[in-house]
């Protein structure tokens, strides 16, 4: 009989997204947790969800990553299918945006995009992704 106890699956999200503005900050663990008077293995334990973060530490870390608490329950799941209606992808669709976001490249991607301030040229590189994805669908 195993006795290991699995994370909660809100757990997990909260600190997925930590992890997520975390890094679109550029901010290191180790940087965090100093904030927080922790160290840094307990920033990943929190980012895993394998340690649940209490109440007052998600409001200190909110206002270190300067955002609102509720921004680490957005489209988190809410633990009962029988609520999702059927043929809804939305919670699906959100998540892939989290991992990417939280991917090097999809972080590296993101910080330059939004430093482009020409709006033709955002778009001509938004035309370049889609031509180069429907090339790589089609091989």
């Amino acid at each position: 009989m195993e006795n290991k106890k699995k994370p909660n699956p809100i757990d997990i999200h909260v600190g997925s997204r930590i992890r997520l503005r975390r890094t679109m900050l550029g901010m290191s663990q180790e940087k965090l947790g100093e904030a927080l008077g922790i160290t840094f293995q307990q920033i990943q334990k929190y980012e895993k969800g394998t340690n649940r973060v209490g109440a007052s530490r998600l409001q200190a870390i909110s206002g270190i990553l300067n955002v609102p608490v509720s921004f680490f329950f957005e489209d988190a799941p809410d633990g009962n299918p029988a609520n999702t209606p059927a043929g809804m992808a939305e919670a699906s669709s959100s998540n892939y945006v989290v991992d990417f976001l939280s991917s090097s490249e999809g972080l590296q991607l993101n910080r330059s995009f939004v430093k482009i301030s020409d709006p033709k040229v955002r778009r001509k590189l938004v035309d370049l992704v889609k031509a180069l994805a429907a090339e790589a669908e089609s091989e």
